[in-house]
């Protein structure tokens, strides 16, 4: 069995040095500034060692604290390369060089999850693992019938190095407001706690997977591959080939870029309306780019339901910004409880806020990047803009949270990807509250 935790006690130790590391740099920033140092330059110095020890003590780590570092790398966009690039290439090596269960571990589980007569239901079955993950691992198998099939196993130990580390990460809030100013960490941590958690169930990881399955059935563009069996710690899924996202972020053509960002915004934008139910884990690891230029998309252990598709009022605020309707932006969000009753903000500078991030759907073509990106964290990490301090007066209630969270994530991984996409198109077809004749 691969050592997820190290000892529980090492791992808390890791993870406990992140917060105490910050509040000797905020000290040390402040008195920097007393000296009469640049506030915006000491802010993105703090925020850039910040982010490089928060990814270099995650990255050591599997499990919970390995998982929560994937869901944080979507946002790396965000970060200057040089502190960016280290982290995300020692995360893909960790994934690809996680210990494997011992064979009959893998055996051991099989049997449990599948039958004493698991064998039976195989033609073939490789015993070495073909790619480990943070809470599993899977093995390619031969089905009975002849079907290639991916076989995802849980790791024994996983739900309890899974609940050690969430229990910790807890405790990274003020760390993580350091990194993503404007983001309301605390809710944000338990959120994403919530769908980790999840992830250990799958039973509902197959229940999502089928519905996916199911809809994107004839869809030309976009694949996911069929449930074959499924038990609380196995699934048993079509085998799809493909390369991977995260191979296409390093070293893809620009028109497999482009290709890959669209399909991605597509999916994003489209599951709710088409599924009821959102992916919640953007992560690159968790697609592909298929021969024929078809999105593949894997993992559907972190999902939500989201019946009536993104929300009405995302659309619409969206909408009114590139409008530049600065009263109907404070009427909206004030309505929905993203402004408190006891703050006024100035309608203009409060949609001043909103538009850079509503700017790739004022044009028929966007290009993401991650100067683009870069620049919108930039702004909300100098304390003294007006961007920061109308965020950080801002509520984002707990319906949104998520929505929020992927929707961010999903921008990220365009942004790595550099890709040219047709957003406003994709959004004016499935975002709800987008076009003005749009029912209220």
């Amino acid at each position: 069995m691969p050592d997820i935790p190290e000892t529980a006690i090492s791992r808390t130790a890791k993870l406990a040095s992140l917060p105490l590391a910050a509040a000797g740099r905020m000290t040390l920033g402040w008195g920097q500034r007393l000296t009469g140092r640049d506030r915006a330059e000491i802010s993105a110095e703090l925020q850039a060692k910040t982010a490089e020890q928060v990814f270099e003590v995650l990255g050591t780590l599997k499990g919970g604290a390995m998982k929560f570092g994937q869901a944080l790398s979507v946002f790396e966009a965000a970060i200057p390369e040089e502190v960016a690039g280290p982290y995300r290439e020692a995360l893909t090596k960790l994934q690809n060089a996680a210990p494997p269960m011992p064979v009959a571990t893998v055996h051991r589980m099989l049997a449990e999850q599948l039958g004493a007569r698991w064998r039976d239901r195989f033609a073939a079955f490789d015993d070495e693992a073909a790619a480990a993950a943070s809470i599993g691992q899977v093995h390619r198998g031969t089905w009975h019938d002849g079907r290639e099939v991916a076989v995802k196993i849980q790791y024994p130990a996983a739900a309890v190095a899974l609940r050690t580390d969430l229990n910790q990460l807890g405790r990274m809030a003020p760390v993580l407001g350091m990194i993503m100013p404007g983001v309301e960490v605390r809710p944000l941590l338990q959120e994403l706690r919530n769908r980790m958690l999840d992830e250990l169930d799958y039973r509902l990881e197959a229940k999502h997977q089928r519905a996916f399955a199911q809809e994107f059935a004839d869809d030309p563009h976009i694949r996911v591959p069929k449930v074959v069996a499924s038990a609380p710690k196995v699934i048993v899924s079509e085998w799809l080939d493909g390369v991977g996202i995260a191979d296409i972020i390093r070293s893809g053509t620009t028109a497999d870029r482009d290709r890959c960002g669209t399909l991605l915004a597509e999916f994003h934008f489209s599951a709710p309306e088409r599924t009821g139910l959102l992916h919640a884990d953007p992560h690159p690891g968790n697609f592909k780019f298929d021969d024929d230029g078809r999105l593949v998309v894997l993992d559907f252990g972190s999902c939500t339901p989201m019946s009536d598709g993104i929300p009405l009022l995302i659309g619409r605020i969206a909408r009114l910004a590139l409008e530049g309707n600065a009263d109907g932006v404070l009427t909206e969000l004030r309505g929905a409880g993203f402004i408190n009753e006891r703050y006024e903000p100035d309608p203009q500078i409060l949609t001043e806020y909103l538009v850079p991030f509503a700017e790739p759907l004022r044009h028929e073509t966007f290009r993401f990047t991650r100067d683009w990106m870069q620049e919108q964290s930039a702004t909300l990490a100098d304390l003294t803009s007006d961007a920061s301090r109308t965020a950080r007066h801002l509520n984002l209630p707990p319906d949104y949270l998520m929505v929020h969270r992927v929707t961010l994530g999903s921008l990220g991984v365009l942004c790595q990807l550099e890709a040219t996409v047709g957003l406003r198109d994709i959004v004016s077809r499935w975002q709800p509250g987008f076009r003005a004749d749009d029912p209220a």
